[in-house]
């Protein structure tokens, strides 16, 4: 696979299952709070920390037998499927419901950015992007998987802060979910297939 193809598979899995998740509802309701920059600023810090935590793990799974790590992997990818797949049957909670109040404008640069940072990194232990990442970069170049699950968290975080909570009506959450989740499939039966093969 090319070193484009890895960063753009990379890129386009996090940005498709980062939209519906936790994180992209924290970054909408703090920038109702804090400037969107300053929050996209902190989010992108925690981003990064995060995938590179997820790289790391991802190379020690690596040293594991080729057709284990690409078993694990087809597993894991499956259940992310699975888990993305089943939250977009469900009714938002009270956070997504949250994400379209105005809280007031307040606190320094600092503030701002140090908040995005701790809730965004907080909230990504063990999400689907940190777990897909791992599996990435198990298989494929950590640099290039880096690049790309970085790049396109970013994405998600700037069209959090950015669009912000009304675009939500224009853009179903629920057929996001869907998509990341087919994606997310497709690479597990790519791996179990390779698996099989030994």
């Amino acid at each position: 696979m090319s070193e484009l193809a890895v960063i753009g598979i990379a890129f386009a899995v996090m940005f498709l299952a980062e939209l519906p998740d936790k994180s992209m509802v924290a970054s909408l309701v703090l920038a109702t709070r804090y400037p969107a920059g300053i929050v996209w600023t902190g989010a992108a810090a925690a981003f990064a920390v995060q995938m590179a935590i997820a790289v790391t793990a991802g190379q020690l799974l690596a040293l594991l037998p080729g057709h284990v790590v690409n078993a694990v992997t087809a597993g894991l990818f499956v259940a992310g499927a699975i888990y993305l797949g089943y939250t977009s049957f469900r009714k938002p909670g009270r956070d997504e419901a949250a994400a379209g109040g105005h809280w007031p404008r307040s606190a320094s640069l600092w503030r701002g950015a140090g908040t995005a940072f701790a809730v965004i990194f907080i909230a990504e232990w063990g999400d689907v992007t940190q777990i897909a990442t791992a599996n990435l970069a198990a298989r494929y170049n950590p640099a290039l998987v880096f690049t790309g699950a970085t790049l396109g968290l970013w994405a998600a975080a700037g069209v959090a802060v950015v669009v912000g909570a009304k675009s939500l009506s224009i853009i179903p959450m629920a057929w996001v979910s869907r998509i990341a989740g087919t994606i997310l499939l497709a690479l597990g039966i790519y791996s179990a297939i390779a698996a099989i093969r030994g």
